[in-house]
């Protein structure tokens, strides 16, 4: 199924504020919280929705990133963890925007799931970073990698035990003595780290934190025309954490340079050089694209720093709105020395009135050219 738009799904407009985003989510998720809808599976996945939605829109970057890539911005493409970077996990959603809501977990009420603030926080493991290097016809078509990561895993035969210091709350009550009296605050319980358990047996060769580095194979299925730099997220593909979930696998895309064509956004870019002979008159070439080659006829009389454009050749848009062009720069060759003979013939030439310039109406010049390249 389709996500939503995420200004659709909080109810504003592009042209929101960042303010005005803020209210939005405050009011969507107030609706569909947890306490006031208890045992409502509908509501809770529109309370994640929300969360999701304001996780991109309300951060200037993620959201710039959004306007401009959509979902796909965010590893829609990638398979599994939801878009923006956000795991939906409810306990991480109490934790983001706690302050949206009037408070932290520590408050109870709608600042806590369930309306408790003892609840042990649900600890969510490391990710781990890899970088995917792609070429530009890889990039065209979109492609799935198999990919060989060394993950930390709960070894076979760990089991847990509740946490002795904070009895499987994951927190810790400290009661400081000031001046207006005694203020009580909740901290994360140092001995568990939040989990709200600790290893009771593991195998020999583990480490106390119950974890070992395994090899696995991850499948990565990377969309057409993603952009160098962007990064894509595969859920739970991270470290896992001791009684809690894993952290996700977080994909940067690399570009490798083509060696003949040049990227410009969704536009491919290719020089062509033409001898003098094969621009006066005439001649068929073959055309390296993304997609193999094609066999272009060049009229005779082309005029260098013309620009041919290939319709539909270029990368497709990430966003699946069509696909941009690929332009055919020509440049004529001038030898830089020439034969006695050679020299003959051309000094023959120089005088005749069809070698003199005369470019007419149809003569585009440079800064014609260049605006035509950008149209």
């Amino acid at each position: 199924m389709a996500k939503r738009d995420y200004y659709d799904i909080l109810g504003v407009s592009k042209q929101s504020s960042q303010d005005e985003i803020k209210k939005a989510y405050r009011k969507v998720a107030l609706k569909f919280h947890p306490d006031r809808n208890p045992d409502n599976q509908a509501a809770e996945d529109k309370f994640k929705e929300a969360a999701e939605a304001y996780d991109a829109l309300g951060n200037e970057e993620k959201r710039s990133k959004y306007d401009q890539f959509g979902h796909s911005a965010f590893g829609a493409g990638a398979g599994g963890g939801g878009g923006a970077g956000f795991g939906g996990n409810m306990n991480d959603i109490f934790d983001m925007f706690g302050d949206i809501f009037g408070g932290g977990q520590s408050s109870g009420g709608f600042g806590g799931f369930g309306g408790g603030g003892g609840r042990a926080r649900q600890v969510k493991g490391s990710n781990l970073r890899i970088k995917v290097k792609l070429t530009l016809e890889e990039i065209a078509e979109g492609v799935e990698k198999k990919i060989k990561i060394r993950r930390a895993k709960v070894a076979d035969g760990v089991t847990f035990k509740t946490c002795s210091t904070c009895n499987g709350a994951g927190q810790v009550q400290q009661v400081t003595n000031t001046i207006l009296g005694q203020m009580r605050t909740a901290a994360t319980c140092n001995s568990c780290n939040g989990a709200g358990k600790s290893v009771d047996e593991k195998p020999n060769g583990v480490g106390n934190d119950g974890l070992e580095r395994k090899e696995e194979v991850v499948s990565v299925k990377i969309p057409a025309g993603v952009q160098d730099g962007m990064q894509l997220r595969v859920g739970g593909k991270g470290n896992d954490a001791l009684g809690g979930v894993p952290g996700d696998l977080i994909v940067l895309i690399e570009e490798i340079e083509h060696d003949n064509l040049t990227r410009d956004g969704e536009n491919l870019h290719y020089e062509l050089n033409l001898s003098f002979p094969e621009a006066t008159l005439g001649t068929s070439v073959e055309i390296p694209t993304v997609n193999g080659t094609v066999k272009i006829t060049i009229d005779n009389g082309t005029q260098p720093g013309k620009i041919l454009r290939l319709k539909n050749k270029g990368l497709p848009s990430i966003q699946g709105y069509g696909r941009g062009d690929q332009l055919i720069h020509i440049n004529v060759w001038v030898p830089k020395t020439l034969s006695s003979e050679e020299k003959k013939t051309i000094e023959a030439l120089k005088d005749s009135d069809n070698f003199l310039p005369n470019p007419g109406k149809s003569d585009k010049g440079f800064f014609d050219r260049v605006k035509e390249m950008f149209s």
